[in-house]
């Protein structure tokens, strides 16, 4: 396990932030990374955009896989170094219960003019879990704002803990497939998740989110970390297949997962697959 990475402002969310997370489906902590370990991750950033020329920069997933066969990616042991760290795991914990799986590592980089869409959507439409569960760290690696297309999100769309209506788009303009349906939501509710680079927000596997096309000439590059509780199973049949190509789908498949932390209480989850 890794050593504590260093934050500033605390090391774990305070009462209200946990309650926060709750009510309204997301939470942005006062904790935030320190500029060594930003200045590491930046650096990883750059070698994926360098070593994945033929994935588009929102669609680098799983760059935690070092050597990613599976989904034809490289990706950067910095990236799992961060995901496996005591002090975010630490923070997970608080939200979804001590044993924790380790199962995503999703760098969103719009660049500057040319960012993609990320439409509305709620993750669980693309996830292969039984029951439905994760935590995701996002984590802003460059400045989030509404000019260079930060998250948005609709507080408290998780409380019901469904998946609302959503239709297929394949237009390329869009960085996912799957688009919730314009009548499933109030986009007049939205709250835009604005970061500093270092910051971080958690957020709910049923919360409604999205973010628009980066019209700025800044780069905007986010890190989404998923955690599930190990109360739940890994489907390797569900989701999406990536079997045709697009990059925008995933291979469950053949994904590694990890046990950061815990037991697997569900005690089906297979921790061999994709690994070494």
């Amino acid at each position: 396990m890794n050593s504590s990475t260093p934050m500033t402002g605390g090391s774990l969310l305070t009462a209200d932030e946990i309650s926060a997370y709750h009510r309204d489906g997301y939470v942005i902590p006062a904790l935030h990374m320190g500029a060594e370990q930003m200045a590491v991750l930046d650096e990883a950033v750059s070698y994926l955009l360098e070593a994945n020329p033929h994935v588009p920069p929102e669609s680098l997933m799983s760059v935690h896989i070092v050597d990613n066969k599976a989904e034809n990616r490289r990706g950067h042991q910095a990236f799992l170094d961060l995901a496996l760290d005591v002090a975010l795991l630490g923070l997970v914990e608080q939200v979804i219960g001590p044993d924790i799986i380790l199962w995503g590592c999703h760098l969103f980089c719009k660049l500057g003019a040319t960012g993609r869409e990320v439409p509305w959507h709620q993750d669980g439409h693309f996830w292969p879990f039984r029951p439905l569960a994760t935590c995701t760290i996002w984590l802003a690696i460059d400045k989030a704002d509404r000019e260079n297309g930060c998250m948005r999100v609709i507080p408290g769309s998780h409380a019901e803990r469904t998946l609302f209506r959503h239709h297929e788009d394949t237009d390329p303009a869009l960085a996912l497939y799957e688009v919730l349906d314009a009548d499933q939501f109030n986009a007049e509710r939205a709250v835009s998740i604005e970061l500093e680079p270092g910051q971080f927000s958690l957020h709910d596997i049923y919360l409604a989110h999205g973010s628009a096309p980066n019209r700025s000439g800044r780069r905007r590059a986010g890190l989404a970390i998923r955690y599930m509780p190990a109360t739940a199973l890994f489907d390797r049949g569900g989701g999406r297949s990536a079997g045709d190509g697009d990059p925008r789908y995933a291979n469950f498949a053949e994904r590694p997962i990890w046990l950061a932390r815990g037991n697997d209480r569900h005690g089906g989850n297979d921790f061999s697959i994709g690994h070494a």
